[in-house]
């Protein structure tokens, strides 16, 4: 007999329901958040067909290829939509989402979500190191442009970060009481300065030793960054089985809405993952406005750039890189730059 599982996670423990094909429960319980405490629960059932959901979250890899090593079925589920159908429901308990969720993977009105492997997260995990650091470094400059201005002292709009402590440190040093509040959080800012150096120069390593991800840097503006971001979040060519569903899944697409005589096509859906969309606009940005190689999709860009205006134009070049990265990486092949005839 077929039987679901649905578990609703939580960080230190997982509410579990089992129910039949005929959505009658057979099982609940109420476990901590560990693989072999879910896994001797659900012992009984490894006999039947059983299948495991869950909504995709947090612990969604843990869990999902834990759960998957010890021989069950498992399934993540887009969160959007579970939450959507569990928010008809009544009362909100840990044991009632989790028999929603069981019913979610019995009718199967949901859409199963990627897991993306471990490499794919050890990636992640590296860009997101990088980014948060960074942030921290021109956040504690912007703090110290700020307090600058309450004594009357105004730096220039633009400075470079590697040349920030050098250009703020003798203005510091000059005036004693400057020195006993900022000097700390200059020698903070250089500190985390040296990490964010760090951590790019091993992205920039791990991009160099990759051959897809230099595959990726041969197409003009695409650098380590948009390379191990997209690689990243894609995990895998054959998970498209499209390279035109590749941009409407980091929504580079325009959302619509149809019905009867309505048609209202609008901007951009901005779904999925903002990071790889912000990588995607940077390397076309970068193509279309910095670098000096010629492509096909330069060329289209800036023509579509003197109809539509730069930030259209940018936008629909991003959504060809996303096309032309995935196409390079399913054939292996490599990004052919043939400028058109006459092209600006």
């Amino acid at each position: 007999m077929d039987y679901f599982a649905g578990l609703d996670v939580s960080l230190r423990s997982v509410a579990v329901c089992v129910i039949d094909a005929n959505g009658r429960t057979a099982f609940q319980r109420l476990v901590t958040c560990e693989i072999e405490d879910i896994s001797g629960c659900l012992a009984d059932f490894t006999a039947c067909d059983l299948r495991i959901g869950f909504e995709a979250g947090a612990m969604s890899q843990h869990l999902f290829f834990g759960l998957q090593a010890n021989g069950f079925d498992v399934v993540g589920m887009e969160a959007r939509q579970v939450n959507a159908a569990l928010s008809a429901m009544g009362n909100k308990t840990d044991k009632t989402d989790a028999r929603g969720i069981a019913n979610i993977l019995r009718s199967g009105w949901f859409n199963p979500v990627h897991v993306k492997s471990r490499e794919a997260h050890a990636i992640r995990a590296l860009l997101s190191s990088r980014k948060a650091v960074q942030q921290k470094c021109i956040d504690l400059a912007n703090e110290m442009r700020g307090l600058f201005r309450i004594f009357g002292l105004r730096l220039p709009s633009r400075i470079d970060q590697a040349s920030f402590d050098e250009r703020v440190r003798s203005i510091i040093e000059a005036d004693p009481n400057l020195s006993h509040a900022l000097l700390p959080l200059l020698d903070a800012r250089a500190a985390l300065f040296a990490t964010y150096r760090e951590l790019d120069r091993r992205l920039k390593q791990a991009a160099s030793r990759d051959e897809t991800c230099l595959r990726f840097m041969a197409i003009p503006g695409v650098g380590p960054i948009a390379a191990l971001t997209f690689k990243a979040a894609v995990d895998g060519p054959k998970r498209f089985t499209s390279s035109r569903t590749v941009a409407a899944h980091f929504g580079l697409t325009p959302r619509r809405y149809q019905s009867g005589e309505m048609d209202n096509p609008g901007r951009i859906s901005k779904a999925g993952d903002a990071d790889v969309r912000s990588a995607l606009y940077a390397a076309a940005n970068a193509m279309m406005m910095r670098s000096v190689a010629s492509s096909e999709i330069k060329s289209w860009g800036l023509r579509v750039m003197r109809r539509k205006g730069r930030r259209k134009a940018v936008v629909a070049v991003a959504r060809k890189l996303a096309v032309v990265m995935h196409r390079v990486w399913a054939d292996n092949t490599e990004f052919r730059q043939r400028p058109l005839e006459g092209a600006v």
